[in-house]
């Protein structure tokens, strides 16, 4: 078994064509499906059902096909920390965030990364945290940035704790209340409101607020990012709570207005990664955050 052909079964079973599979694998489709066959002849067992239609996964195929992902993962963690020792960083670098992450510049943090060593890969994805801390304990994410309310923490990773904020209310800029100062929950809470789906981390910091105060709100809108509670704000439809410092960095919300709120939210950011510890790319990509010694908390 080599590791070429696993990287031939993994492109199928992407791709569902063994046509399109060669061509990510800058191969000829006979080569790639001369290989499998192969494979499958040692394994006695064929790994996919061709069709003249479509290729799909046979029950040996997926189980096999978990195993085969973790091998090459294996195989390219090998070479990127045996090129580290001479200073040299390669490989993958998985980052997720939120939406409305703020205690970094993570583009910016991404470009020095890329200057420095321009064969890390990267791939970005945004998510919730609830989300994205489960891709970095499941290996899915290498590094992700979070926010969280001030009552939790992240669990089944590594964190270092970035920044703590207050949310603020942003309304339509005709709103009544968009002028007003010494605004606290109670003098809110019959307004409706555009926030994050029920169960989120977004979302659970604003409920957990008015549940101390003794107050309850009416979320009219559940959005899945801000820049379309935004949109929801600026058609004077509800009002919403977003972190201060993310503000400064999202021009999707000039024009409307913003209003501190006495006793209003807080929430907390992380950077996470995975407990095993950081790849090369990972570490180098904390180096660039600011962490250049981790020394982070493993939570339980």
């Amino acid at each position: 078994m080599e590791l070429q052909q696993l990287r031939y079964v993994v492109a199928v079973a992407e791709t569902s064509n063994f046509t399109r599979a060669a061509e990510r694998c800058h191969v000829v489709q006979s080569a790639l499906s001369h290989q499998i066959k192969r494979l499958e002849h040692e394994l006695g067992t064929p790994l996919f059902a061709r069709t003249s239609r479509q290729v799909r996964l046979t029950p040996a195929g997926e189980a096999f096909l978990p195993a085969a992902r973790q091998a090459l993962e294996a195989a390219e963690r090998a070479v990127a920390d045996a090129a580290a020792t001479v200073g040299e960083v390669r490989g993958r670098l998985s980052v997720g965030v939120i939406p409305t992450v703020a205690a970094v510049d993570v583009l910016a943090a991404l470009r020095e990364l890329r200057n420095r060593y321009p064969q890390v890969r990267v791939s970005l994805r945004t998510g919730p945290s609830d989300k994205l801390t489960s891709d970095v304990a499941g290996g899915r994410l290498d590094v992700a940035f979070l926010g969280l309310p001030s009552t939790a923490r992240p669990t089944g990773v590594r964190c270092h704790e970035l920044a703590r904020d207050r949310l603020v209310a942003v309304l339509a800029p005709d709103h009544p209340l968009a002028g007003g100062h010494d605004l606290d929950l109670a003098g809110l809470a019959n307004e409706p409101f555009v926030d994050f789906p029920y169960g989120s981390a977004g979302r659970t910091q604003t409920d957990q607020a008015f549940a101390r105060a003794g107050l309850s709100r009416d979320v009219a809108f559940e959005v899945t990012d801000a820049h379309l509670m935004a949109q929801v704000i600026r058609h004077g439809l509800a009002i919403g709570f977003l972190p201060s410092t993310y503000l400064r960095r999202a021009p999707e919300l000039a024009g409307l207005a913003v209003v501190t709120v006495a006793d209003a939210p807080s929430r907390v950011e992380y950077v996470i990664w995975s407990k095993p510890g950081p790849t090369p790319a990972t570490r180098a990509f904390l180096t660039a955050i600011g962490l250049s010694e981790i020394r982070a908390t493993r939570m339980p």
